[in-house]
């Protein structure tokens, strides 16, 4: 009796492969070539030059009485393609973008599809579900194989419940088991080629994570039935007592976001990548009124403001020092972070130390404009009244912080926020979040995500190194802008560095901050540092304040993922140029053929001399540059270098 079954496993297993079905699809370049197959499940295989990249990704869906992906019967195929150019109206590294892509769609019984995208860069797939019908989405499937060897910068997690704000150490694969899992995005390195995975036109939908082992596999927080307030911080934090056996409601058709894999042999490719925005949903608002500038930040420097006739703190003289500041420097924003409510939880009254109508009042008298802190959670109870209250004061924008969630509700929540504060013409700078996943694009308001860990983390730890530094614009910012918060002023090498909470300071060089400004895309960019120190240092100042917050173009010229990167960025006929490399010092023969014809004067800011045994050391020179010129660029163990390049 086993012998007959065992036969009719095989007859039906040889009947599954004669029924399979391949389809193939090249990236307009032709280097890039994606193999999908149709038997019993469905899987795809990406090779670059022939070389196999990805071997085997299985696809597949599981919903409440529907099983997509599973026993697939394809109705139709179909193909198109695409190339033009797109206009983006808040740019953040490009303004005019390249859409040149190849696109595969998939249609099967059962009222689904699965449509494959490759551009010369890499590739997204995504489910289309034409269904109207309520269900729940039990989980999605994806099982990524690659090939032996392969190495991840891995952003390991600890549970869902997270800012992700994390680092990303380099791991074998073969290191890490099904208990280790990472948030997006994630890089791996297999024989010399990169594959950058993350996700976008994430909507109404909760966010992936990625669990290690023999196959990496898709997984997702449940949906959330009921939280609580957390007692150790209730304000802020939620326990989340009750959750569904399934990971998202639907009730009508629903297109499923993008899996997006960026894949390039070049290290450089990866920052220049704009498929996370390519892929991203069209803008749906109008966006003349969105302007994007730097911000006075308080938090980070505990207002420790010194040289005063007043008692420094959180009341109203201390912020009117803060907008005179931003004023005397070009700076567009001054944020008033958490302090300024009359509660972390009474956010639609203030601290009746600060005159907070009197303080937007003065700001605008000064060109200076406020945005508002608020927690997540009083926000999101309480949207309408409070974003109109804040806008009948004047303020211009809020930073919402404390998400650290993104199942389905939080997803959405993050919209409404959008949505609403667009309505109203707010800024929104989502601090406490999870990565951009094409929500900036549908709602170009929406400036800035955290979801980095970045330099407020020099508060109570030294994890902020510069291979750190140098890691993230290849990893985390791929995915969109960051809420780094550069521009500290106390610079350490590691022999001196200390941990303070009231007075932080960085590791690296002043040189390596400063050339941030330059790498780190952040249309809502800060300085994190006390005006008091800042008016100390207006040479430093200066050179920042001279640096714009969104480009037109950008070139990465040099760069090598945990190393250092080299960048040049564009915006109107001046170039901007950033490098930062890790603890390891680095020369380089910059080539200048991005410039056009005649001579530029380039304004310097580099490390001193004596930078690699006092960070704070730097030196500015002007000099006159062609385009045919070699330029020679010294960084010191920490450190960087930035120029403004300016046509003659």
């Amino acid at each position: 009796m086993m012998n007959k079954f065992i036969g009719f496993l095989a007859l039906l297993l040889i009947g599954y492969a004669l029924k399979a079905q391949e389809f193939k699809l090249l990236s307009p370049d032709e280097r890039l070539s994606l193999s999908v197959t149709i038997a019993d499940k469905i899987t795809w295989s990406v090779s670059l030059d022939n070389q196999e990249v990805i071997p085997s990704c299985e696809v597949a869906m599981h919903q409440s009485g529907r099983l997509l992906g599973i026993a697939p019967k394809l109705k139709n195929d179909s193909r198109e393609s695409s190339k033009g150019y797109i206009d983006v109206p808040v740019p953040h590294k490009d303004s005019r973008i390249e859409e040149n892509y190849n696109q595969l769609t998939l249609e099967f019984k059962g009222d689904y599809s699965l449509a494959f995208r490759l551009f010369n860069d890499g590739l997204g797939y995504r489910f289309f579900d034409h269904s109207k019908k309520k269900r729940q989405v039990v989980n999605e499937v994806m099982k990524l194989n690659f090939p032996s060897g392969t190495t991840s910068f891995f952003p390991e997690e600890e549970s869902m419940y997270s800012h992700n704000e994390r680092l990303y150490p380099q791991k074998n694969l073969a290191e890490l088991t099904s208990d280790n899992f990472c948030s997006l995005p994630v890089l791996f390195q297999t024989e010399g080629v990169n594959v950058l995975f993350t996700e976008t036109a994430l909507h109404d939908y909760p966010g992936m994570f990625l669990t290690a082992g023999d196959t990496l596999q898709a997984t997702f927080p449940k949906y959330v039935l009921e939280a609580i307030p957390d007692p150790g911080a209730p304000d802020r934090n939620q326990k989340l007592v009750k959750k569904a056996d399934y990971i998202a409601e639907l009730s009508d058709a629903k297109a499923f976001p993008w899996r997006v894999f960026v894949i390039s042999e070049d290290d450089r490719d990866l920052v220049e990548s704009n498929l996370t925005y390519l892929m991203a949903e069209p803008t749906v608002i109008a966006t003349n009124w969105i302007k994007p500038g730097k911000v006075a930040w308080d938090w980070y420097n505990a207002n420790n403001l010194y040289g005063v006739d007043f008692k420094s703190g959180l009341n109203t003289a201390t912020y009117k020092y803060y907008i005179d500041f931003a004023a005397a420097n070009g700076i567009a924003y001054v944020i008033l972070d958490e302090g300024w409510t009359k509660s972390t939880t009474e956010i639609l009254d203030f601290n009746p130390e600060m005159d907070v109508p009197e303080l937007i009042r003065y700001g605008q008298e000064k060109g200076v404009d406020i945005i508002l802190w608020v927690l997540w959670k009083p926000l999101d109870d309480n949207l309408d009244e409070i974003l109109e209250t804040y806008k009948s004061w004047g303020a211009v924008g809020i930073k919402v912080d404390f998400m650290q969630r993104n199942d389905q509700y939080m997803v959405a929540s993050y919209e409404r926020i959008a949505k609403r504060a667009a309505e109203l013409e707010l800024l929104v700078d989502f601090h406490g979040a999870f990565k951009p996943s094409g929500l900036r694009r549908k709602y170009p308001n929406v400036v800035n995500y955290e979801g980095v860990k970045g330099s407020e983390n020099n508060k109570w730890s030294a994890d902020i190194t510069p291979e750190h530094n140098v890691t993230i614009p290849f990893t985390r910012m791929v995915a969109g802008p960051i809420d780094y918060t550069p521009g500290a002023m106390i610079n350490k090498h590691e022999i001196n560095y200390s941990i303070s909470f009231e007075r932080p300071m960085s590791l690296g060089t002043r040189a390596h901050q400063v050339a941030m400004y330059v790498v780190y895309e952040a249309p809502l960019q800060m300085l994190c540092e006390s005006p008091s120190r800042y008016y100390e240092e207006q040479e430093t100042v200066d050179f920042i304040s001279k640096i714009p917050t969104t480009w037109d173009e950008t070139k990465v010229l040099a760069g090598k993922v945990s190393d250092y990167i080299i960048m040049a960025r564009r915006k109107g006929d001046i170039w901007y140029v950033g490098g930062m490399t890790d603890w390891t010092a680095r020369t380089f023969d910059l080539d200048l053929d991005f410039l056009g014809e005649g001579t530029y004067t380039a304004e310097i800011f580099k490390d001193g001399i004596n930078a690699d045994r006092y960070a704070e050391d730097y030196a500015t020179e002007k000099i006159n540059i062609t385009s045919s010129d070699k330029l020679p660029l010294e960084m010191a163990s920490g450190g960087g270098w930035s120029a403004i390049i300016t046509k003659q």
